[in-house]
């Protein structure tokens, strides 16, 4: 990490799924007291507060293949700026989702940057689902599900476009890791892609501790580093019941912290996204507190 000034940015946009509650993910973390912990491991905290989104009632659905897309446009268009400006005032850019589409403007944001240095940026994408679907081949037209595909320059030129430039990243620099779920229309756009996907058939053969070395060697070559993007549903939904989509199968506790413990140890990460905490599905809150203990941990806090 680059910086010890962190800018939080909410983005609580619920349009790309159609599950609702998600939009409320960005105040439970910040109810869950993400920004006094990360002060008190030594980083100066910025709240820029949450950019600005439509709500799902008072605008149009639009066409079944990408539902609400100029909304969504709009905001990832906003919440770029917002990340790159953060960046270019030496700061940390952390976003709290809302849903996954989200990561199409933190990506552009992010890439925005390092392109303007012509430096490459790499991506660990932590994920029960691939995101890799278009409106070709999406089964449900939820933009939560295409991000991934935006950013290598897949998908509806209004996302794979932000901030006027494409593809964002390299997919030989994107590793996408703990997927479980994938539409059977999508599984060519991931075979095809040129990412590495890691399954968690990979994870259970191999072990997490290798796979993520592998990652983060992927998202690191000939990188000025890496954006993490997390979606809590990586996490089995024993210990994160209160996500958009929950699969079983997913991450245990520990096996989630390992993962963002290697992360801080390498020394990439440039900036960060959690997502898809949803509090309407929640215990206590127990999934929100969970996504800001794993913040913490790629953060670098330690056991000792």
């Amino acid at each position: 990490m680059k910086s010890n000034t962190i800018a939080v940015i909410g983005a609580p946009l619920d349009l790309g799924s159609h599950r609702r509650g998600v939009d409320m993910g960005p105040s439970a973390l910040r109810v869950a007291n993400l920004n006094s912990r990360l002060s008190a491991l030594g980083y100066k905290v910025t709240d820029l507060g949450n950019v600005s989104v439509k709500q799902r009632e008072a605008t149009p659905e639009g066409p079944s293949i990408a539902k609400y897309l100029p909304q969504i446009a709009a905001t990832c268009e906003l919440l770029g700026e917002m990340v790159y400006q953060s960046m270019q005032a030496d700061q940390f850019p952390l976003v709290l989702g809302g849903d996954h589409s989200i990561a199409a403007g933190t990506v552009a944001g992010v890439a925005k940057y390092f392109h303007a240095k012509n430096q490459r940026l790499g991506i660990i994408w932590i994920d029960a689902h691939a995101d890799m679907n278009t409106p070709a081949t999406s089964p449900t037209g939820n933009i939560h599900g295409m991000p991934l595909a935006c950013c290598i320059g897949k998908g509806p030129a209004e996302l794979v476009n932000i901030l006027g430039f494409s593809p964002k990243i390299d997919p030989r620099n994107v590793a996408l890791l703990g997927i479980r779920d994938i539409d059977a229309t999508e599984r060519a756009n991931v075979r095809d892609s040129g990412i590495r996907a890691f399954t968690m058939r990979d994870i259970d053969e191999r072990g997490l501790r290798e796979v993520m070395s592998e990652a983060i060697a992927i998202a690191s070559d000939g990188t000025a580093g890496f954006h993490l993007s997390l979606d809590l549903d990586y996490v089995d939904p024993t210990h994160a019941p209160g996500v958009g989509t929950p699969v079983r199968g997913g991450a245990t506790y520990r096996e989630a912290h390992l993962a963002m413990e290697m992360i801080n140890d390498s020394g990439g990460l440039v900036s960060m996204e959690a997502v898809e905490v949803n509090p309407v599905l929640d215990e206590a809150n127990r999934t929100a507190d969970l996504a800001v203990e794993l913040i913490l941990s790629a953060m670098g806090k330690k056991i000792l």
